[in-house]
């Protein structure tokens, strides 16, 4: 598991902020990382955005992109070698959050266990908080 404090972009620690975990398995892991090698000429301050945004049919839905390099105010952590960038509107619903990457009869995908969830959908993507 990963802990970190807002980071102001690539040049520091914002002092006093909160702090987050993010828990991803070493499956998860294997699958960003095999994404992000399939990616011609990322920098190394690139790393995946976890972010939550309104949507989904109980109102907010995840959402995983591959980014050059953090923002001002992200959370970043870092699991295994690779990056996670957080903001601070997604890290209050994604903070203890668990990412797996699942393969199964009906297809494979990432899987999120979010215990700040109050209610989620049949689908499973999205989620009320």
């Amino acid at each position: 598991m990963s802990t970190q404090t807002a980071s102001t972009g690539t040049t520091g620690m914002t002092p006093n902020a909160p702090a987050m975990t993010l828990d991803v398995t070493e499956a998860a892991i294997g699958e960003i990382k095999k994404f992000m090698t399939s990616e011609e000429g990322l920098p190394e301050t690139a790393g995946l955005r976890v972010r939550v945004v309104p949507g989904g049919c109980s109102g907010f839905q995840y959402s995983l992109n591959i980014e050059e390099e953090s923002r001002q105010g992200d959370f970043v952590l870092d699991q295994s070698g690779v990056k996670l960038f957080v903001d601070m509107f997604s890290g209050q619903y994604l903070n203890g959050v668990r990412i797996d990457y699942v393969t199964g009869v009906m297809g494979s995908g990432f899987t999120f266990t979010n215990p700040n969830a109050t209610g989620s959908c049949g689908c499973g993507t999205s989620f009320t908080a």
